[in-house]
């Protein structure tokens, strides 16, 4: 893969390209965005490119070097991942004995640490020596879905390059075109993706599908006037926090749909074509912001759950705000 072959991340891709044109490459690089989004592949196609035999502003793909960066055996592009639950200060110190000689064939020698938050303190504080004196052989790239847990005075030391998550027609491309899916089930778990591949393919299970059936049959069944069945709606929700926030990723579409459809009469964008009988009756009974307030309630519920607040409670509060 070379950086044309890269879908929605034009700005990177521009930054990098840019920064080779110049000769202007920093020693370190902090890569992060949202798990799943194609931070690690970014990462070894700038490597690629970094040491491709063309010498361009991007990988030919067809080089030697090229070649055994796809096989992952060119000895001056390695990943440092935790063992356990922490990269530890060995695996920095081996690193940086390595980096005190030249690259044995590439330009550059590319270090990819993956997960850099899970850096224990003893193996930043190493870390942070490689930082405050580099050397132009060698390049570091941090990757990471929580920047902020890395100390400052690493983030400080390192060029950030945030990935924002893809575009769902992109997420719904990508899952045809190199995963095979079929169009309607693309789009259903790009919708539900929230920008990541990564967990689109996670979604794609037998399970999934049944889970999204199963909410909305739910959901179908409350009356406006019937408090016990919203009750009922919350118990099924509370489940363990991922499975939570699937079902809650499914009202947030489904809602989205109705609204959409409620606008347009289309049913061709419909993420939830399967279900247009129900779509349909919920668009008669609701108007625009009854539905937008739905849908700001889910979201809502979700950040609040990622923050680790009460289950229970927050999924109570966002039952009866529903307007359904």
């Amino acid at each position: 893969m070379s950086f044309k072959d890269i879908l929605g991340h034009r700005t990177p891709v521009e930054t990098l390209q840019n920064a080779l044109r110049r000769d202007r490459l920093a020693h370190a690089y902090l890569f992060h965005g949202m798990e799943g989004i194609g931070k690690r592949t970014f990462a070894l196609t700038f490597a690629k490119t970094l040491n491709c035999l063309q010498g361009g502003f991007d990988a030919c793909d067809a080089c030697l070097s090229c070649i055994k960066t796809d096989h992952k055996n060119h000895p001056d592009i390695e990943t440092v991942e935790a063992e356990g639950a922490f990269i530890r200060i060995d695996a920095v110190k081996k690193l940086q004995e390595r980096m005190k000689f030249k690259p044995m064939e590439g330009r550059k020698r590319v270090v990819i640490l993956l997960e850099a938050d899970r850096l224990n303190n003893a193996a930043a504080n190493a870390l942070l020596k490689t930082l405050e004196e580099p050397s132009a052989a060698n390049i570091l790239i941090l990757v990471t879905t929580r920047p902020y847990s890395l100390p400052q005075t690493i983030l400080s030391r390192c060029q950030q390059i945030r990935f924002h998550p893809l575009p769902q027609d992109i997420v719904a491309s990508l899952l045809c075109e190199r995963f095979s899916l079929e169009e309607s089930q693309a789009r259903l778990l790009a919708a539900a993706s929230g920008g990541s591949v990564g967990k689109a393919l996670e979604l794609n299970r037998e399970s999934f599908l049944a889970l999204k059936d199963e909410c909305l049959h739910h959901l179908a069944k409350i009356h406006p006037d019937q408090p016990l069945q919203r009750l009922s709606f919350i118990r099924f929700l509370n489940d363990d926090k991922k499975d939570i926030l699937d079902k809650l990723d499914i009202l947030k579409t489904f809602f989205r749909d109705v609204l959409f459809y409620r606008e347009t009469r289309e049913r061709k964008s419909l993420l939830h074509q399967d279900r247009l009988d129900l779509i349909a009756a919920f668009a008669e009974k609701r108007s625009p912001s009854e539905l937008l307030r739905n849908i700001q309630s889910v979201e809502e519920a979700m950040r609040l759950l990622e923050q680790n607040t009460n289950k229970s409670l927050t999924l109570e509060v966002m039952m009866f705000k529903l307007a359904i």
